[in-house]
């Protein structure tokens, strides 16, 4: 039930937070009009640089900006070191569900997951059963969504193993920040965020196939220029010093994956792929793709190839093994959940679907399969119609859907149009698991602009801020 917001500045009202001090000091000296101009010059800066994203379904086809706030969300070392715990033991164990799911299957045969779940679940690919990734991993990139709604409660919003994006986005906002706010961060110790093209390149060597005698040739494969997220494939190759590819680009040859270039053919070990499962491999998966390459899966299945993430990932970021997790976690850690799933009401239940179906105004309702902010109801904000039009949908196909009470987001100053307000946010860390876990300090901070609004995608006109994660 959504109740008054925590206020990340000032808590509960008794006085402005620790973690603070130093930005509310500084907020005071500020004029309205100056942090208008400093946003300006932000915006400015990203559009030279070419920081824009497409929305589908937009008829105009436009780059747009996702707009960015200048005052930044801020943890303490403390807080911090908490979150890191609770999401390191929540990637290895999303890792272990994955290499159980395509193994032994024992959390089925233990009644602890349902096995129709996975079995007649869209993500679950039969073609990745018993073929054994580098490490045991499948998510290597891995983007834990989380929420606050009070002091010491944060919650899991949502996992993405599949293409998580993004950290574009999060090392941009820093550069920003640290070039138009130099005096902030001489006033605060604030850990950096810069090393993580470095940390993305160690990590994608460091799961390369066995037997090298040479350095990995790592790849990023993208889409193409059309993709919504394409300045991210291009700024992460950039930064690693990798090549950026597109399927044309590469070529099966003698069981191994090559890169075309003016020198010749390349061996590649490591593919970062920023497209589908479905349009990897035509020879396996989508016939019609032309986005993949005709035998890489193969490849990949032999053991010659790394592809991050792994086909099949997307097995753990479906929204409805989402309400296993506390089980998953438990099962694989042998540990209670550290983070906390928010209660979450599973359509497909017919006890649960009647609960949904008699409280819609006062839940969210989500496609098991959606993202983006597309497809749900935001049940207080909604109105007679829309609620009534979800009423048919969940009726209709209620295992495409799943419920979750309306959270109190917290809230952290923004600079709006009528000057600084607040608004909801969430928290994306960036956690990438290799020879060893390595955890970004911060993520990106996705941020509601519109007054009141919960939903903080960006293609549903959310913002961004600069995550500062400070030092003891």
């Amino acid at each position: 039930m959504l109740t008054t917001a925590f206020d990340e500045m000032n808590g509960t009202g008794s006085g402005v937070r620790e973690p603070y001090a130093c930005v509310h000091q500084w907020l005071q000296t500020q004029k309205i009009e100056d942090l208008t101009r400093k946003r300006e010059d932000a915006e400015a800066l990203f559009r030279r640089t070419g920081i824009t994203f497409a929305v589908y379904g937009d008829e105009a086809a436009t780059e747009r900006l996702i707009p960015f706030d200048i005052i930044p969300r801020i943890l303490s070392a403390a807080e911090w070191r908490r979150l890191a715990v609770g999401i390191e033991q929540r990637v290895r164990a999303l890792n272990a569900f994955m290499y159980d799911v395509y193994h032994r299957q024992e959390i089925i045969r233990a009644g602890r997951v349902p096995e129709d779940l996975i079995i007649q679940n869209t993500a679950f690919l039969p073609e990745m059963m018993c073929v054994e990734p580098v490490r045991g991993i499948y998510s290597h990139v891995i983007g834990i969504d989380l929420v606050r709604t009070s002091e010491n409660e944060f919650f899991v919003l949502e996992d993405n193993t599949r293409t998580p994006s993004g950290v574009s986005y999060m090392l941009e906002n820093r550069e920003a920040m640290m070039h138009m706010f130099p005096e902030l961060f001489a006033r605060n110790r604030v850990r950096a965020v810069e090393d993580y093209p470095d940390n993305l390149r160690l990590t994608l060597e460091s799961v390369a196939p066995d037997g090298l005698d040479r350095e990995p040739t790592v790849v990023v494969l993208t889409p193409g220029i059309y993709n919504s997220a394409y300045f991210e494939h291009s700024f992460l190759a950039d930064q690693m010093g990798v090549e950026l590819v597109e399927g044309q680009d590469l070529v099966v040859l003698d069981d191994r994956l090559m890169m075309k270039t003016t020198q010749g053919l390349r061996q590649v070990d490591v593919v970062y792929r920023r497209i589908d499962d479905a349009f990897l491999d035509p020879l396996v998966f989508r016939k019609d793709s032309m986005l993949g390459v005709p035998g890489i899966f193969g490849v990949y299945a032999a053991g010659r190839l790394t592809i991050v993430n792994a086909p099949g990932a997307g097995i753990a970021d479906d929204k409805s093994i989402y309400t296993y997790m506390p089980d998953i976690v438990e099962f694989y850690t042998g540990r209670p959940p550290i983070l906390k799933n928010v209660p979450t009401y599973v359509c497909r239940k017919p006890d649960e679907l009647k609960y949904v179906l008699e409280h819609l105004p006062e839940l969210v309702v989500k496609q098991v399969h959606g993202s983006g902010g597309y497809g749900m109801l935001v049940g207080p904000a909604a109105t007679r119609d829309e609620i009534d039009m979800f009423r048919m949908l969940v009726k209709a196909r209620p295992e495409r859907y799943i419920a979750q009470p309306t959270l109190a987001l917290s809230t952290c100053p923004t600079l709006v149009d009528a000057g600084i307000a607040e608004r909801h946010l969430d928290l994306r860390p960036f956690v990438l698991v290799g020879d060893r876990v390595r955890l970004t300090p911060g993520g990106l901070t996705r941020v509601a602009l519109r007054k009141g609004s919960l939903v903080v995608n960006s293609s549903q006109g959310g913002g961004t801020k600069d995550t500062w994660v400070l030092q003891d």
